[in-house]
């Protein structure tokens, strides 16, 4: 098949290449998290801030109360034994790190939102504060939302609902405990305004949230160095991906650096999209300024997992045309990609990003295959055909039956090692119907993996943790009206519970 010629132009920046929505099958997980980390000496980002961020300088907020602190991942980053007041200072008031970015940096970056494209973007809300290293070397960059506004903050205040900060906590611990390549939320402080919002109650409190992730570096990123037509600040932006996060893309001549980086990234998404789609996970605003360039789920805000299997299922109420709704997300990544690839028309050749594409659909199956299986405690076939029937009996029956997909994955941990667990289970009644003896005998035939994991206390309980929209409305009651934080850390400790008891 040939494709038409891609369009180039700032009305629109397409990419349209034939892409064939995938079918289900799987895999991949920050399997290593990193050590201890240490501040960059020189945070890499300042070789191309200045085409591509602004410095700014952060709110002065009427108060900083501290409603959350990844100690976790504090200790991995090497920031663990700072002091309360020093927390305070680092990520409400934004004290630079020692020897780190001397002032917050709001990065420039155009986007997709919804199929139109938007060239009046930005961090309008928040800012990269700093970047750290591993002990492997692997970039790691402190980014917030919240923290006031910017240049590109238009009519917006800059400021970040606490309710908000608090469904991306929930939301980027389940999917770390489920194995979801995504960033993670590290701080969050209340900051002691009131805010006016249409989506919620007002007046709502105020705070600013710090997340930790590979890369802040959107796809968007790109899409701005195309629509101002600049070759160079674009080659430097290639240049500092492929030496930060894709060493192996690296290549003697520019066009071959650009095809090598899409593929990459390519591949990174492939592999994020289905483990979302194992987790029955709906980003909800999946615009091409909420991807990243290393694959990690990021910038979501009206997300929901599914209560259960529905293919149209739509997580933000102004998707009205559901446009991103829960089955539609593997053809909108590849869409994404597809502008990505155009926006690298400056730098290489339409056929060329166009190979480089190819590895997205086999990147998916391959990851919703593996990590299907990863979720329910099961060995893969290996077998693509045998993987592929398998999915799609499990899938189709999850579809038909209306079971609750939190507790499916739950019950059949390990397949034939909890056929007792599963008879037990508050849904057992749709385990004995005819319908599910093709299920039944599919769970069985497979080799569980790692089944001691069972012994643990998470799976001693009746019904797993889970976050449809209804409990994360019903833990944040409390908080509004009373102030009142017991339910929301009785799920996040469930929550890591969880984490600790799948152990991938």
């Amino acid at each position: 098949m040939t494709c038409a010629a891609p369009l180039h132009t700032k009305k629109e920046l397409l990419f349209p290449l034939p892409f064939s929505p995938p079918t289900y099958k799987l895999v991949y997980f920050m399997q290593n998290p990193p050590d201890k980390a240490r501040s960059s000496p020189a945070p890499p980002f300042l070789r191309i801030a200045d085409s591509f961020a602004d410095a700014v300088a952060p709110t002065d907020f009427p108060s900083t109360l501290l409603r959350w602190r990844n100690q976790r991942w504090a200790l991995e980053t090497g920031l663990g034994d700072l002091s309360a007041e020093d927390w305070i200072r680092h990520f409400a008031r934004f004290e630079a790190l020692p020897g780190n970015l001397p002032e917050p940096l709001a990065m420039r970056y155009h986007g997709h939102q919804f199929g139109t494209y938007n060239p009046q973007l930005g961090d309008g809300r928040g800012f990269l504060f700093a970047q750290l290293r591993d002990r492997a070397g692997r970039l790691l960059d402190l980014g917030t939302k919240g923290s006031g506004q910017t240049p590109y903050s238009r009519q917006g205040d800059g400021r970040l609902t606490l309710k908000g900060g608090v469904r991306e906590i929930l939301a980027a611990n389940y999917l770390e405990a489920l194995g979801v390549n995504t960033s993670k939320a590290f701080s969050l402080v209340e900051t002691g305004e009131q805010l006016s919002r249409n989506d919620e109650p007002s007046p709502t409190r105020s705070s600013v949230l710090v997340r930790l992730s590979h890369s802040h570096v959107r796809f968007g990123t790109f899409q701005r160095c195309a629509w101002e037509e600049d070759r160079e600040s674009m080659a430097r932006l290639v240049d500092y991906c492929i030496a930060e996060f894709y060493p192996d893309a690296d290549a003697p001549e520019m066009p071959a650096k650009a095809q090598n980086l899409l593929e990459s990234v390519a591949v990174a998404t492939g592999w994020m999209i289905g483990q979302w789609m194992a987790a029955g996970f709906v980003h909800g605003v999946m615009n091409t300024d909420n991807f990243n360039i290393t694959g990690e789920t990021f910038d979501f805000g009206p997300w929901r997992f599914l209560p259960v299997s529905d293919p149209n299922f739509t997580a933000a109420y102004f998707d009205s045309q559901g446009l991103y709704r829960f089955g539609r997300q593997p053809v909108q990544g590849g869409w994404a990609l597809q502008q990505l690839a155009s926006a690298l028309l400056l730098l290489a050749d339409a056929e060329d990003l166009a190979k480089a594409l190819v590895p997205y659909e086999s990147a998916y199956r391959e990851s919703f295959n593996a990590h299907t299986h990863e979720l329910l405690g099961l060995e893969p076939e290996n077998d693509t055909d045998t993987d592929i029937s398998f999915l799609q009996t499990f899938y189709g029956w999850m579809t038909e039956s209306g079971a609750s997909w939190p507790q499916t994955f739950f019950d059949w941990f390990a397949g034939s090692a909890s056929e007792a667990r599963a008879a037990a289970s508050p849904q057992a009644s749709l385990y004995s119907s005819a319908q599910f003896a093709p299920v039944r005998a599919a769970l069985m035939a497979r080799t569980p993996r790692r089944p001691e994991r069972l012994g643990h206390a998470y799976f001693q309980k009746s019904s797993p943790v889970s976050l449809v929209i209804e409990e994360v409305e019903a833990l944040w009651a409390p908080i509004a009206e009373t102030d009142d934080w017991s339910l929301f850390h009785a799920k996040t400790d469930h929550i890591e519970e969880a984490r600790l008891a799948l152990a991938l």
